[in-house]
């Protein structure tokens, strides 16, 4: 039974062992991981608006006129 009972401490030893680890790898890793899910969401996010902006700029301008008025000409100053 005694056995038992340090293979069970032996056991709950490396598993706390093994979570301080990762939680300090985890923790030094979280810019980087944080940067490269914030670039992939960056790129996607212009690949969508980049698709969206020629549409919604060609509905908004207007048709540019076939024709010209005449030349607006300035009053003529007294002196």
């Amino acid at each position: 039974m005694q056995k038992v009972f340090n293979l069970l401490g032996a056991t709950a030893f490396l598993m706390s062992g093994a979570i301080v680890v990762g939680s300090a790898v985890l923790y030094t890793r979280i810019p980087s991981i944080t940067k490269h899910y914030m670039d992939e969401l960056q790129t996607e996010l212009t690949k969508i608006v980049t698709d969206m902006v020629p549409g919604q700029i060609d509905d908004v301008m207007p048709e540019l006129p076939s024709a010209t008025g005449p030349a607006i000409e300035t009053p003529k100053l007294p002196f």
